[in-house]
């Protein structure tokens, strides 16, 4: 087939590969070289030459959720675009059903697994999924002792930014809403919330946990106003959180933004488009994406990364 075409096997395997190195004169050639010969890629037998595939396994922890879909679409654009093939599952935040589902995907000689890991996820497990011929990324969330690389927003800023937002406005009674303590991003942004808090000494601050739901954004915000009715703004755990908040705030009669302030995290779609738009931390699912890519390709080294985040100031 590659004297048919006057290429390299190489230049063939590429094509075969749907890589973007080729030129669009030369990949034509190549097609029409394999119309003529019939020819069909055994890419099982491609993966046990090679000792792996050309497929992302890419595992979210929760596909319910507006943002890990977001950020999973993003995910799963961007290696398609490097000639990968994508599979993308959702665990349910159930560390059996990752165990699982991952120890399958392992059958099929996964070139990578970019996972975003449940709650429990051990270090020990994804340190020995990682071979020589399997990357193993992980989004969003930080596990603790692991040798994997990691992608993530830069989520103390985040929260350090939008409390200082606050602050600057002249408020001085503030409190962080929900969130699951046991989850590393939780305690990322309760640490810029309060470093932010710290940098003056007349500042009074409470926290509130809960699911990180609307339903929950609902319950703390009650607990809140119960216990400080003096609040004067609040700082979410993430957006989901600040609707429910928000709808707790006007079923008493306080509107966000004029009697108390609100500031949510990620910036769903949904969030400009609010009876009172939400001000939030936005975080960059593409930038997120771009990186995970570039680890697989080598391009950048692995490790830690942080994703620069941007306060959104709107009317809440």
């Amino acid at each position: 087939m590659a004297r048919i075409a006057g290429v390299s096997k190489s230049t063939v395997s590429l094509v075969l590969r749907h890589s973007e190195k080729v030129s669009k004169n030369t990949k034509e050639k190549v097609l029409s070289a394999i119309k003529q010969t019939g020819y069909v890629y055994n890419r099982e037998a491609a993966a046990m030459r090679s000792k792996s595939s050309d497929l992302v396994a890419i595992v979210i922890n929760d596909l319910t959720h507006p943002f890990f879909a977001k950020l999973a679409v993003s995910i799963e654009a961007h290696i398609r675009k490097l000639g990968f093939m994508t599979t993308l599952v959702s665990t349910n935040e159930n560390a059996l059903i990752q165990t699982q589902v991952v120890a399958k995907l392992q059958e099929y000689r996964v070139k990578a697994f970019v996972i975003c890991p449940t709650v429990n996820t051990q270090a020990s497990w994804l340190n020995q999924l990682r071979t020589p011929s399997t990357q193993v990324i992980t989004v969003i969330r930080q596990v603790n002792n692991c040798d994997v690389s990691c992608v993530l927003p830069n989520n103390e800023l985040g929260t350090f930014q939008a409390t200082k937002a606050l602050i600057a406005r002249g408020h001085k009674h503030i409190a962080f809403i929900g969130g699951d303590a046991t989850v590393s991003d939780y305690q990322q942004r309760l640490n810029g919330f309060n470093s932010a808090i710290n940098t003056q000494s007349d500042l009074h601050s409470w926290v509130f946990n809960s699911v990180a739901s609307r339903y929950g954004g609902r319950m703390a915000m009650s607990e809140c106003l119960a216990q400080v009715p003096q609040v004067e703004s609040i700082v979410c755990f993430n957006d989901m959180v600040a609707y429910g908040s928000v709808e707790h705030l006007l079923e008493q009669g306080l509107k966000p933004g004029e009697n108390i302030g609100v500031i949510g995290f990620d910036d769903l779609d949904e969030s400009k488009n609010m009876g009172v738009p939400l001000s939030t931390v936005q975080i960059n699912t593409d930038e997120i994406a771009k990186t995970v890519c570039n680890i697989i390709q080598g391009i950048t080294c692995e490790g830690l990364h942080q994703i620069p985040v941007a306060l959104i100031e709107r009317d809440s």
